[in-house]
């Protein structure tokens, strides 16, 4: 039983080390493509400098950065297990006596812990740098340097308040001070009843959000059948907040792991589609066994107790187009979940339990011969 340990953890080692070192090695090369990419970018602007070009290549990367999570996984395990090939290292671990899940039992749960650190930490930081590249990309497309949200098409949100009371908030312009605060022009608050007839409505020419609270300039009151009321200023309470203004311009892979739930739970009590919120938080759930998947998926090509010459060439080439047509699957399935032809948590789970489940089944018949 030492004797395992001792082997778990140099092979766990030797997995983690291997996929350190290919992480950086892909993320170093896509970040030279998106830097060539960005210079070629702003070229020709003279508004635009060589620390803004670097920005928007580095936070760019976080487009990409989680697509290639997997597939690092599955090349630092092929490297590992075609070392342990090489030098006969498999063969003496088999004549031991143990079997290939004994031996692939430390490293599964070590990759699956991965996966959860990269869900629970890393992938706020990545939406972060997300949403710094959205905001970025505006700025230069508008060339507004100090443009923070991220569309030109104003406002339009909707939010259960109540069964019986649904407001309606609309704005032509939008732009955002800073964390806390939000300034708006030409601002529209309708209250509707649960029969979507409307009660009350609110027409102001300025408007800022601070907090939860709409604070209006120049209002108009305007309830059915009386006079309209005027009035210089209004507080109007409301449980919209800068993030929740921020997430109607952002796309789901801006918004944390973390702050998904309360993202779908507000999207589904105004009554819109959270289905691609919902995607998401599916396929983050998910991704711990898929990192499983593809480490069991290397582990089926490479683990051999002969491996030389051409064989391993022909191994790695099969190994790579397999994960290759698994990603493509993969992504037919989610936009067919996206679209609503198939449930959202099939779309979500079935690319993964078909990878662990036809890896599981050729490593049993690979223990077994």
């Amino acid at each position: 039983m030492k004797l395992l340990d001792i082997l778990s953890r140099y092979v766990t080692r030797q997995v983690l080390m291997n996929f350190l070192m290919v992480f950086f090695a892909i993320v170093g090369i896509i970040l030279l493509f998106d830097m060539v990419e960005s210079l070629r970018k702003v070229s020709g602007r003279a508004d635009v400098t060589l620390w803004f070009a670097v920005q928007l290549a580095v936070t760019r990367i976080s487009r990409n950065i989680e697509v290639i999570i997997p597939f690092v996984v599955m090349v630092a395990a092929m490297i590992s297990f075609w070392k342990l090939s090489k030098n006969n290292e498999f063969v003496i671990i088999r004549a031991a006596g143990v079997s290939v899940f004994g031996f692939l039992k430390p490293i599964i749960f070590a990759v699956f812990v991965l996966g959860l650190f990269n869900i629970f930490f890393f992938n706020p930081f990545i939406s972060k740098l997300y949403e710094i590249h959205e905001v970025l990309d505006y700025r230069f497309e508008t060339h507004n340097p100090n443009a923070m949200l991220f569309s030109s098409k104003g406002l339009w949100i909707r939010e259960a308040v109540s069964d019986d009371k649904v407001l309606l908030i609309q704005a032509k312009n939008v732009r955002q001070e800073d964390d806390n605060t939000v300034w708006m022009r030409h601002v529209s608050i309708t209250e509707l009843d649960r029969n979507a007839q409307i009660k009350k409505s609110y027409e102001a020419y300025f408007a800022s959000l601070e907090g939860n609270i709409f604070y209006l300039k120049d209002v108009k009151v305007i309830v059915g059948g009386q006079p309209m009321e005027t009035l210089d200023d209004y507080a109007y309470e409301t449980t919209i907040d800068v993030q929740r203004i921020k997430e109607n311009f952002v796309a789901p892979e801006a918004i944390s792991f973390w702050q998904l739930p309360d993202t779908i739970h507000f999207y589904e009590k105004a009554g819109f589609s959270a289905r691609h919120h919902w995607m998401r938080f599916l396929n983050l759930l998910v991704s711990p066994f898929l990192l499983v998947g593809m480490l069991m998926l290397a582990a089926v090509f490479m683990l051999q107790n002969t491996l030389r010459g051409s064989a391993v060439m022909w191994r790695v080439v099969i190994s790579i187009a397999t994960g290759f047509s698994f990603y493509f699957l993969s992504q037919v399935v989610y936009a067919f979940g996206l679209n609503g032809y198939i449930p959202i948590w099939l779309a979500a789970f079935a690319p993964t339990i078909i990878i662990l489940l036809v890896s599981s089944s050729l490593l049993v018949h690979a223990d077994e011969v």
